[in-house]
Parts: C-alpha cells; structure tokens; sequence
C-alpha cells in the first residue's frame, strides 16, 4: 500500500469520526428540549390552577350557600320529586309524575320567595349592660333601610341567652326605621350574649331559608348578688406595714431581740447602748414582716355541692369577699377551677364571676389548691369557699397545704345548716346558709 492510500484513508478516517460525532449528540440535545418542555408545561398548568382556585373556591362558596338554603324539608321533598320521577320511567304509572311534578313545583315556587337583596343597618343594644341577677334588663333592636329602594317585610331572629326573639320587620321605604323593644331574663347570675341578629326569608312551608347575618353579638353580665361587708374584717383590711411572722430576720421593722454580734453583721444593727453595758458588739432581731397577700378560692366541683342553689350561694359569697377586698386595695389573688380571675377592679372581677360555672373533675379541695397557686406568692390569709358535701377531711387536708405563717379560712356554704365559727385542725371553719349571714360572721371572726 502506497503511501497516498494511506493518508486517503487515514483521512477518510478521520472524516468519518467527525461526522459520527453530531449523530451521537443529537439524542441529548432532544432530551434537555424535552425536559425544558414539561418544565415550561408542568409552570403553565401550575399559572392556570392558581387562577383556577379562587374560582373554585367561589363555586364551592356559592354551592355551599345554596346547600344552606335549603331546610331539611326541602331535601326530603326533593328527593320524593326524585323517586317520584325514577318510578315513573321504571313503572310508567302516571300518579308519580303528578306527584313529582308537583312537588318539584312547590320547591321552584319557594325560590321566589328567598331570592333578592335586602339593605339593611341593624343594631343591638343592651340597657344596661351589667345588672345583679333579679334587676331588670332591656334591650332595643333597630332595623333601618339603609338603600335607595324600598325593602319587602321580613323577620329577624335575635338569639338572647338560651332563647330566641323573632320579629316581623315590615315593608320599609328608603331611609324608614324601626324599633323593637325586649325584656331580657336576668333572674340567675348569667353572662348572656345577645346577637347575632339575622334576617329571615323563606316560603310559608318551610322548604327554603335564607338568613343573614347583620350584628355582632353582645354581652351582657348579669352580676351574682352580693353584701357589702365591714372594713375590719379579719384579713381583709388594708394593711399598710404588712403582717409579722415566726421568721427571725436581721433587718425589718418589728423588733424581736438582741444577739451577739457575729461578723459579717450589718453595722448600723448595733445596739450600742447595751453594747456599752455589756462590753461586747450586740446587734438587734426583727421579726420578718410580710405585705398583706389574700387567697381567695372557689372550689366548683359539682359534687361537692348539693343544689344548684347552694352553688349559686357559694359563688355570691365568693364575689361578695373579693369585690371588698379589692375596693380596700389588698393584694388578692382570686382562682375558680379553670382560671384565675381579674382583680384589677371590683367590675372585672364581678364581669369574671359570672362566667364561674360548676366543674366535673376528680381531684380534691387540696389538689385544686395546689394546681391553682403554683405560681402564686405565699398568702398571708388563705380563704376557700366550699360546698355542704365538701368532708372534714378534705378541708383539714386542704389547710395543712401552707405553713403556719398562713392563716386559713374555710367557708362552707349549706342552705340547711345553722350560722356558725368552729375550729377545724388548721383552719377556721364558717358554716353559713344565707349570704346576709356573711357580714355578721365575719366580726364574730375578727374579734
């Protein structure tokens, strides 16, 4: 082979390398074209379901809406007008498409009646706003039509407490008002909402309704009855230099002894008269001196009271003590099972009363005390209020909880036991039946 072969083959060789090349590229290129193709696929169908869903979720709104309109009558007369018609194509008897048919009539008729817009300003309010459980409560709604057309007679529904008041609103021309007036049931302590006051529309039998919502609701606290009790009541008397203790401590303001000076003493602790006549450093004791701090605890477990009635009384007493407390501006803390209550003023207080409601649980009068003031400070009176069926040994138990620097108080509360100061274990023991029991009591206790 000559030499020129050589080099025509060698540079065919070398053509035919560089030719092969495109053609095993050529796949890659298409691969990553069609990768960018579903990216750009995969972004345009994500674009088109976020425009989808707030359209979906609109239908699904409306669909919902439509749903609520109907009364469970209605779709029990929807679905007679359903079987009616599959029985008639099944059977071929013509009673069912009478039937059919004239239901289905009823409920196209019953469209007519809750389909168009009302315009209306209502308000709600409550004369007055906090009552004690007994006085009287008012309260007004108004209804205004507040559009440019007039507005076809409706009913509105007011929900007050556990009951309800419905109102007939009649045609009202643009800028027309009414005002319906309502006595509001306040014979037991009771936080009762007013509202919201929604407006009726619906056929005379009852297949469809529509209601709309116009108010907010609205509070109103009716207030447990309570006594007013004397300023020098044991405890709860304001005390402007806090109370003395057992605990001996080097600087304070009740003076307790003397004792030899020990270094490390404070120096203006020397008593240096009776240092001089003994010869040796002798420095003052005091007895510790503790800001007045009252505990004040309901216990409102349901079966350790005996009626609703007693509960009722236990709480009158409980507010009747701690809106004293607070006008005399001591420090108090007050605790129900569930919360602690507002002691800012004697209204939070009483506003938070209201809500104290009867617990089921299975810890005892000691345990709640516990679970309660865990991160309270160390009272220096401690007052729990209890039911009849609370036991002796429950309230020994519960007194036992703090030091002997706490003084306790158990009032236990019993519409059927005689008026009475007893001492049990720790704790001084009120029995009493009534609430203006109370004032008397408590002077029996502080003398």
């Amino acid at each position: 082979m000559t030499a020129q072969e050589t080099g025509t083959r060698s540079g065919a060789g070398v053509r035919g390398r560089r030719s092969a090349a495109p053609r095993r590229t050529a796949p890659r290129r298409g691969a990553v074209q069609a990768r960018i193709a579903g990216s750009q696929l995969a972004a345009a169908g994500g674009r088109l379901l976020g425009r989808a869903a707030p359209a979906a979720r609109s239908v699904a709104g409306r669909v919902a809406s439509v749903t609520d309109t109907v009364s469970p009558l209605g779709w029990v007369v929807l679905a007679s007008a359903a079987v009616s018609f599959v029985l008639l194509f099944a059977l071929g008897w013509a009673e069912f498409a009478y039937l059919g048919s004239t239901l289905l009539a009823a409920v196209l008729l019953a469209v007519g009646f809750v389909v168009g817009r009302s315009t209306y300003a209502v308000g709600v309010e409550l004369t007055p706003r906090r009552v004690v459980a007994g006085d009287r409560a008012y309260g007004r709604l108004s209804v205004r039509n507040s559009g440019q057309r007039p507005v076809l007679p409706t009913r509105m529904e007011l929900p007050v407490g556990e009951g309800l008041a419905a109102f007939t609103v009649p045609r009202l021309a643009p800028g027309a008002e009414i005002d319906e007036l309502f006595a509001v049931p306040t014979a037991r302590r009771a936080l009762i909402l007013a509202g919201p006051a929604l407006s009726v529309r619906g056929d005379q039998l009852g297949l469809l309704r529509r209601t709309t919502r116009w108010t907010d609701q609205v509070e109103l606290f009716v207030h447990p009855r309570t006594v007013r009790l004397a300023a020098t009541a044991r405890g709860l008397v304001r005390d402007l230099e806090g109370q003395t203790t057992k605990v001996i401590t080097d600087s304070d303001l009740a003076f307790h002894a003397l004792r030899t000076y020990e270094a490390g003493d404070d120096i203006r602790n020397v008593h240096w008269r009776t240092s001089a006549r003994t010869g040796q450093l002798m420095v003052r004791q005091y007895q510790e001196s503790r800001r007045s701090q009252l505990l004040l605890a309901l216990d409102a477990e349901r079966s350790r009271f005996a009626s609703d009635d007693e509960f009722e009384l236990a709480v009158s007493v409980f507010a009747s003590l701690g809106s004293h407390v607070i006008r005399e501006e001591t420090g108090i803390d007050a605790v129900s099972q569930g919360a602690a209550l507002r002691v800012s003023t004697p209204t939070a207080f009483l506003d938070d009363s209201c809500r104290i409601q009867p617990v089921v649980s299975a810890v005892g009068v000691r345990e709640f005390l516990r679970q309660a003031t865990l991160r309270s400070a160390v009272p220096s009176l401690a007052v729990t209020v209890v039911g009849s069926q609370a036991t002796p040994a429950e309230l020994r138990s519960a007194a036992a909880l703090w030091s002997a620097d706490t003084e306790t108080i158990t009032i236990r509360v019993d519409e059927t036991a005689e008026p009475r100061v007893a001492r049990l274990g720790r704790t001084l023991l009120i029995a009493l039946g009534r609430l203006d029991e109370l004032p008397a009591l408590l002077r029996r206790v502080g003398r």
